[in-house]
């Protein structure tokens, strides 16, 4: 982050007394040497002297008041305070030079940093305040370094390594602790000094110069020579910024320049000047000449101000007092990182940023808002918005992400608890503008969300933000410009985060908003998202004790509620239950909100759980600005008197979990807010699995559950919910697997109610949109659009199966979850995936088969085929497949009865061609150990399947009914006849000859020519279609007819002759019926004669002519549209035809006549009867 070019010039004016107002007045005494009293602070030691009243004083000035306020209150400074002043003006810790050098090095908020990270920058604040603290700084690089890492950033920025040696935070300390730091000087409130970078392989070595400015223990300005660009500090200039800090004694201090200055006679002055002009003439004689020009000529500008500007001499009473920060670099990083897209790992990068910011807040440092702003500036900026919103297309989900922690920030930043009020109209007013931008994105994603404003609190925001409710849409910023209308001034609240002794056992208030529990507790009624986003503001900006205490109050005004909502539910449960609906109670869920409520109490009170008492008092200043509230009549009671008996604060932190998670609510508009209820549920899931259960955590589980179970439309697990509730799934099996071990019957309650999905139910009640307290008024009448429904049916799915592999061995039980499964589940998909899962599991290598959970899976799978039956799934031979190896599994028995009610399982195709044959194999056989009679009784059920298979299909069962029937010759015989009835009407030619060869391997030729002639009757070949896949067929049946005698093959040529009309075939068919004698491989042995048959009689003669004809009827039609590059091609035609012509009697005369004819004809055709006569004549 180090600047380049010139240093900036001096914030304010230093002259001579008595030079008008602007002058510093006072003399200046000359005193004791640069660090007299400094001693105090000793070197690490553990004796050390107490520190002097002068070195407390200073130092808290050097911390509150700019320089030029100290002169201004003060007529004479003497120098050894001046000294001391200047020199505690430094910053102490080496935390706030880690923060501006590195990447987040601690914060729960933080992805990059763990638990033992917080502790380890927590220490290292800590030890940073002692001068010689060089622990501090090992435990502050050990957090930044686990930080980057975890992350997989770099260094200085998204563009480094993430070697840990290139954190500019570890370089610097390398870089000190190598002695690479020299020449440390310190003139007033500027540090200088050089660093030298050792030389590398391919770099020699350099030495940067390195200067700092500072004012009330802050750097406010760096400049190094290295010309780094980055977010972040150089390692030169942490290095000779952990050099002042560990080694102040060892650095020579002075004055600022001025006062040296002023203490030079005129002569010293002028030879003070001349030699600084040859030592540095080639640099600074042009700018001294001009401005010696200046200060000759009287009506110059700079001979009207008084004094002259001096670098060294500390900021002025109007400086703003924050740390270094480089904007430009700032604003250049995020815009790369946008451009990135995501890729390179930009979007981790920018995550980084975030935490950056709330680091920043959680040490109250001013940039935070200050970077957020930038960061803020440059996503409006990005060119993506108004392209997607042009192109109606969807931003990414982790950009999405990136928004939304964006708004949260800005949440954060308006609420904080001290901020002033011209700071938060200036942010209100920056809010509103992006926010009226038409490109600025959505809070609920793509779609507007019409809820009303709900975010202010009660009673401050009665008439807040009308301008922001009328808005069609609600944007990202929305909830902080709503947000800026609160404040902190109400006494309740003040009590309740200042003071862990605030009770009251006198308040016997019970109505729903009063201020004290039964306990005399203090209650917090507010919109719960509001209030848990001042919990969020309290832990962000560094007051973890005061955001406690209110999550604290905010959790038992929540189980408060939850009780007093379950008495009102029992009350009219009579009149809800008759009734048969619901109302839905909360319109605005608490997990996926856009604040994050329940995250947000949870990681509160998780965190009390992770660090010590210690760290936890960091920070615990929040009432010095607060001022002091009216005293309620109270009485005191230490802290942990908030929770009831044996409870801690992670068992409250477990509590508002399972609350939240257990909170029926309606499931949002749009794609991105569905899934964000998704992600953030199973996000909380996942950290409360990190949790081991024990005995007082079960009584919370149990406790919770119960409270679910009977709580009514409050509940997601209520015995009546809305259909557009969002669903259990999830959350009930956590709870399931929890509870399972210490309280199986509530855990199975548990489950099989959150089974259901009303959603899909045809038939579910719409809900009850009367009641007013409800707030169900404002719910858009619409047909649910559930985006993330197969994911919630998936989850429905593996409550199911968890709760199948809990069931095994228990029949009551899987008998229960079987009922439940066929009632809720709806995708056939998903029955089958449990089928399967019931099936591994009761079929484990380990044990014997269970065949109660065979039974369920059985019954699963059959459920499967019924609901699949009429309708495509790609999975369907699949699922065939299985349930019969299932049914196998089952037993015979199985078997049989799917064979026998196979109507309303499967097709006929199914029922024969994988049902029945698999059933029928050896290895089911063997499988089973079924002796004779059982076998025959199973072959007797298969061949009653494949009769009625074939009645219903025979098209496509035929051939498979008769396979199955071979060994029954009663049964083989009706499948014949079935065959033939159809053979008519709905069968092919192709189905016909298929089951015509088999009749003919099966040893039934007479069969298999009945079935070929009748597949003659269906086929139709055009003389063009000489590779049909039906010719074989032809071929064969014709080979059939000639083989069983002249009688069969007289009966199929006319057959041949009315269905084929290719040349080809034809001469190939009487080609082979004159090569042998019809009859040599007939019946019953018998044999023909031996004479070949006449060409000049029946049946070939007739054959022979169509054969003829068909030559001549191809020819003409191929001349129609012959190319010459299908000349030669023709000409082989016409060799083949005339072959076919000569063997009639008076062959070549028709073949001589033929070819005149097409001379004749085809005159035009020039060339081709060139070549027509140098073939043929």
């Amino acid at each position: 982050m180090a600047e380049r070019g010139q240093q900036p010039p001096a914030k304010r004016l230093c002259c001579r007394p008595g030079y008008g107002s602007a002058c510093r007045p006072g003399q200046r005494v000359g005193g004791a040497a640069c660090g007299a009293s400094g001693s105090a602070l000793g070197s690490g030691g553990k004796m050390q002297s107490p520190e002097s009243l002068l070195d407390i004083a200073a130092r808290k000035v050097a911390e509150k008041w700019p320089f030029q306020r100290v002169e201004e209150r003060f007529e004479r400074i003497p120098e050894p305070v001046q000294r001391r002043i200047v020199y505690w003006s430094f910053p102490r810790s080496e935390r706030e030079i880690c923060m501006y050098s590195s990447f987040n090095t601690g914060g729960e908020e933080s992805a990059a940093a763990g638990p033992g990270t917080i502790a380890a920058v927590a220490a290292a604040a800590a030890a940073g305040g002692s001068g010689t603290a060089a622990a501090a700084a090992a435990a502050a690089a050990a957090a930044a370094t686990a930080a980057v890492a975890a992350a997989g950033g770099g260094g200085g920025g998204a563009a480094e390594s993430n070697d840990e040696t290139r954190l500019p935070f570890r370089r610097g300390i390398a870089l000190l602790e190598s002695g690479c730091v020299d020449n440390v000087l310190q003139v007033g409130f500027h540090l200088s000094g050089t660093v030298t970078e050792p030389a590398m392989q391919s770099e020699p070595e350099t030495v940067c110069n390195v200067a700092i400015s500072f004012d009330r223990c802050k750097i406010t300005s760096v400049t190094c020579s290295c010309g780094n660009k980055d977010i972040f500090y150089c390692a030169h200039v942490v290095a000779l910024s952990l050099y002042r800090i560990r080694k102040p004694d060892q650095v020579k201090l002075h004055l600022p320049i001025s006062e040296t200055l002023f203490q030079m006679n005129r002569d010293q002055l002028q030879k003070f000047v001349q030699y600084l002009i040859t030592v540095h003439h080639t640099e600074v004689l042009p700018t001294a000449q001009k401005l010696a020009d200046e200060i000759l000529s009287q009506n110059s500008e700079i001979n009207q101000v008084h004094g002259a500007p001096d670098p060294t001499a500390g900021a002025s009473i109007d400086d703003e007092n924050c740390w270094h920060l480089d904007e430009e670099q700032v604003q250049e990083q995020v815009k790369l990182f946008l451009s990135q897209g995501g890729y390179h790992g930009s979007g981790k990068q920018l995550n980084l940023l975030f935490a950056k910011v709330r680091e920043m807040l959680k040490m109250r440092d001013s940039n935070g808002a200050r970077m957020l702003t930038l960061i803020t500036e440059q996503f409006m900026a990005d060119p993506r918005l108004s392209l997607w919103r042009q192109q109606g297309t969807a931003m990414t989900d982790k950009y999405r992400q990136l928004w939304d922690e964006l708004g949260a920030l800005w949440m954060c930043i308006v609420l904080n608890p001290h901020c002033k009020t011209e700071q938060k109209s200036s942010w209100l007013k920056q809010l509103k503008k992006w926010n009226s931008v038409d490109v600025c994105p959505w809070e609920d994603g793509n779609h507007g969300n019409e809820l009303p404003n709900l975010t202010n609190a009660l009673p401050q925001g009665a008439n807040a933000n009308q301008d922001s409710s009328n808005r069609p849409h609600r944007t990202v910023f929305t909830r902080a410009i709503e947000a800026c209308d609160l404040h902190w001034q109400d006494s309740h609240l003040q009590h309740i985060i200042s003071s862990d002794l605030y009770t009251n056992y006198c308040y016997h208030d019970d109505t729903e908003n009063s201020l004290f529990d039964s306990n005399g507790w203090p209650l917090w009624h507010e919109h719960v998202p509001t209030a848990c986003a001042r919990v969020d503001a309290l832990r962000s900006h560094g007051y973890p004790r005061e955001a406690l205490r209110l999550a604290i109050a905010i959790v038992n005004t929540l189980r408060r509620q939850q009780q007093k909502q379950m008495d009102m539910f029992r009350a009219q449960k009579k009149e809800l239950l008759n009734k048969g609906v619901t109302s839905i109670t909360n319109l605005e869920g608490w997990v996926g909100h856009p604040l994050d409520p329940i995250g947000t109490l949870f990681s509160s009170l998780m965190e009390v759980c992770r660090v010590d008492d210690e760290n936890f008092h960091v920070f615990s200043d929040f009432t010095e600005n607060m001022g002091q509230c009216k005293s309620l009549e109270f009485q005191h009671l230490p802290a942990h008197k908030f929770l009831e008996e044996g409870e801690s604060y992670l068992t409250l932190a477990v509590e508002v979990a399972l609350i939240g998670l257990g909170q029926q609510r309606i499931m949002p508009d749009g794609l991105y807010a569905q899934e964000k209820v998704c992600r953030n549920e199973e996000q909380l899931i996942s950290k409360l699995q990190e949790i081991e259960l024990d005995d007082t955590l079960v009584k919370i589980f149990r406790k919770q559950a119960v409270f679910l179970l009977e709580a009514g439309p409050y509940s997601g697990l209520g015995e009546i919910i809305h259909r557009e509730s969002v669903p259990m799934h999830t959350f009930a099996k956590y709870l399931f697997t929890s509870l399972l071990p210490h309280d199986a019957e509530l855990a199975y309650k548990i489950a099989l109610r959150a089974m259901r999905l009303l959603v899909l139910e045809s038939t579910a009640p719409t809900g009850d949109m009367s009641r007013p307290h409800h707030i169900a008024s404002v719910v858009p009448n619409r047909y649910p659009r559930w985006f993330t429904l197969s994911h919630i049916e998936s989850q429905q799915c593996e409550l199911a199966s968890t709760m199948l592999t809990a069931a095994k061995g228990d029949v009551r039980r899987l008998e229960t979850v079987l009922e439940s499964i066929q009632k809720n589940i709806h995708s056939s998909s998903h029955i089958f995936k449990l089928a399967q899962d019931a099936f591994k599991i009761a079929t484990l290598m380990d044990s014997l088969p269970d065949i109660t959970l065979l039974k369920v899976s059985l019954e699963l799978g059959l459920q499967v085929m019924r609901m699949t039956l009429s309708t495509l799934n790609w999975r369907r031979r699949e699922m065939v497949r299985w349930l019969v190896t299932c049914a196998t599994e089952v037993g015979v028995y199985a078997l049989d009865s799917i064979m026998q009610g196979w109507f309303t399982l499967f097709t006929p195709t199914e029922a024969t061609s994988i049902v029945a044959t698999t059933v029928m194999s050896n290895s089911t056989i063997v499988r089973l150990h079924l002796d004779c009679h059982q076998q025959e009784k199973l072959a007797s059920s298969a061949r009653t399947l494949a009769l009625q298979c074939a009645m219903k299909d025979p098209q496509n069962c035929a051939l498979s009914a008769l396979t199955l029937c071979e060994k029954d010759h009663i049964a083989f015989e009706t499948a014949y006849q079935i065959v033939l009835d159809a053979a008519t009407t709905g069968m092919s030619y192709t189905q016909l000859f298929t089951i015509a060869r088999y009749m003919e391997h099966r040893g039934y030729p007479m069969r298999a020519y009945k079935l070929a002639t009748l597949a003659m009757a269906h086929l139709n070949l055009s003389y063009n279609q000489d590779t049909h896949p039906a010719i074989n067929d032809v071929l064969w049946a014709c080979a059939l007819s000639h083989s069983l005698g002249k009688n069969e093959l007289a009966a199929i040529i006319p057959l041949v002759v009315k269905s084929v009309k290719c040349a080809t075939v034809l001469s190939d068919i009487l080609r082979r019926c004159t090569l042998t004698t019809p009859g040599m491989v007939g019946l019953h042995g018998r044999r023909n004669s031996g004479k070949l048959m006449s060409l000049d009689k029946a049946p070939l003669r007739q054959l022979l002519d169509a054969t003829i004809g068909a030559y001549i009827n191809t020819t003409h039609s191929r001349l129609t549209h012959i190319s010459p590059r299908h000349y030669s091609e023709f000409i082989e035609f016409l060799s083949k035809a005339r072959e076919t012509f000569l063997m009639a009697h008076d062959g070549h005369i028709q073949f001589t006549q033929f070819i005149d004819n097409l001379k004749q004809i085809y005159k035009g055709k020039k060339k081709l009867m060139m070549l027509v006569r140098e073939r043929f004549g």
